[in-house]
């Protein structure tokens, strides 16, 4: 299951969704609260929660959970409360804690995504839902609680990396790649890097991971 960033939505996944189905994953991705299909809603925690929930329960088997940016913290809160339901998270431009200074950058970032992706325009108040949802959220509490396969995906130029190290010492034998030339929107920025990364994962989890579904 593949979960974007803040102002964009399902379509950002075009490149993976395609690498993988021709690997032979069914692959979906979802949009969360307050993005593409579902523009018309606001966004909260529990609403992107539910939104997960809601396609993870309609597959068959425990799929790989992969999320971007907002759609990366959301899915390792979602995998904090329902690790029995994953068999897997890849988590991609989120290392960081979103507080003080990162609350500027992950603003920036988003900015520099959606312009690039020509998506999300006059939809800011997603950024402010996002904000006042992620506020006093933990995202190294929640790694330290994991007892699954956690893959961490960066791209070199990504600002928020702040907390990559921490990252990695909360929950020993976290797989990192960082991706040169690439900035936060790793999986549009380096495609063929990202999808070796999924696949790989695929493949480490013995095709127990490779199912992935649609809200």
């Amino acid at each position: 299951m593949l979960v974007h960033g803040t102002r964009t939505s399902s379509e950002i996944w075009h490149a993976q969704v395609a690498a993988l189905r021709h690997g032979g994953h069914p692959t979906f991705a979802i949009d969360l609260p307050g993005h593409g299909t579902r523009s018309d809603e606001r966004f909260t925690l529990d609403g992107a929660l539910a939104a997960i929930d809601e396609a993870v329960e309609a597959c068959p088997s425990p799929p790989l959970l992969v999320g971007l940016s907002l759609g990366g913290y959301v899915s390792l809160a979602y995998a904090s409360r329902h690790e029995g339901k994953l068999a897997g998270v890849v988590l991609a431009g989120c290392s960081t804690e979103i507080k003080g200074k990162p609350l500027h950058l992950y603003r920036r970032a988003s900015t520099r995504v959606t312009r690039w992706l020509g998506l999300g325009q006059g939809t800011w108040h997603v950024v402010t839902d996002m904000l006042g949802a992620l506020a006093g959220y933990s995202p190294l509490r929640d790694l330290r609680r994991l007892l699954l396969p956690v893959w961490v995906v960066n791209g070199r130029r990504d600002p928020l990396r702040l907390d990559e190290r921490r990252y990695l010492r909360a929950l020993p034998g976290v797989r990192l790649t960082v991706v040169p030339r690439a900035g936060h929107d790793v999986n549009s920025h380096a495609p063929a890097a990202f999808n070796r990364v999924l696949l790989d994962a695929l493949h480490e989890l013995g095709g127990h991971g490779a199912r992935v579904s649609p809200a």
